[in-house]
């Protein structure tokens, strides 16, 4: 598999998106000789680009002076981070008293792209000995409870998730059809867990959050020492995520889920 950095670019967007950085911090509109000059890009090149971006409306055009500025698309683009964090600030509070509630690590993951999800936000209980985790993490999304409900979200085929499975690594690996298994019970209970499969003596359980299509973009996981996690405390924990879960999804479906 190729990795980023051997990718091929596409040139006309990453000058592009020089020239959106470049006006984004220009304190007065500029003209396409002056960001050509200081970019060090062709005229004609510079030109079409800006034509391009007034196009989309990330760029203002003032024909008196022929210059250029950056637009308001700018923010319309900007909206989807600025929500997601405006949702770490909402489910955070939540966080905290899942792990209060039931003396685990309460984590908020985020979907990114190649299948991945992020760690964006966590709460810690107060207990002396606790399973830590830090922001930023990154882990294949189809891995330990959380892969298995955000699997049950995905509408993947069992070939394609197979697949997936295949390439997983655990500590005590699971046949795909335990997986499978899985994968079902958190489309019936609206929440996942997995009981030291992932991380020997680790249990986890997870509950995904979906967007206003039904697709999985976020899921609250909680994070415990399997001896402590056993049985109907696994469940009553499994539980409170679900119901978490489906309020954040409301909230990012604006009610219609």
């Amino acid at each position: 598999m190729a990795t980023e950095s051997s990718e091929k670019l596409v040139g006309a967007l990453v000058g592009g998106l020089r020239v959106l950085r470049y006006l984004s911090v220009s304190a007065t509109p500029v003209g396409v000789t002056r960001v050509a000059r200081d970019l060090q890009l062709n005229s004609s090149t510079c030109y079409n680009l800006l034509k391009t971006l007034v196009h989309e409306g990330y760029v203002d055009f003032d024909e008196g002076t022929k210059t250029y500025t950056v637009a308001l698309g700018l923010v319309e683009l900007a909206k989807g981070v600025l929500e997601q964090a405006s949702y770490v600030r909402l489910v955070h509070p939540m966080l905290e008293g899942i792990a209060q509630r039931h003396r685990v690590t309460a984590t908020l993951w985020q979907r990114t792209r190649n299948e991945r999800v992020v760690l964006v936000d966590r709460a810690d209980n107060d207990s002396s000995i606790r399973v830590h985790m830090s922001v930023g993490q990154r882990l294949p999304m189809y891995i330990a409870a959380l892969g298995r409900c955000m699997a049950a979200s995905s509408g993947l085929s069992k070939s394609e998730l197979k697949k997936r499975f295949e390439e997983l690594r655990w500590d005590d690996k699971p046949s795909f059809d335990e997986y499978l298994a899985g994968v079902k019970e958190a489309e019936k209970n609206g929440y996942a867990t997995d009981s030291g499969n992932y991380v020997k003596g680790v249990s986890t359980a997870s509950a995904a959050v979906r967007d206003e299509f039904g697709q999985p973009v976020m899921a609250i996981s909680a994070v415990g020492f399997s001896a402590q996690l056993t049985g109907r405390s696994l469940v009553a924990l499994g539980e409170d995520l679900r119901d978490r879960a489906a309020e954040v999804t409301r909230a990012l479906s604006g009610g219609r889920a």
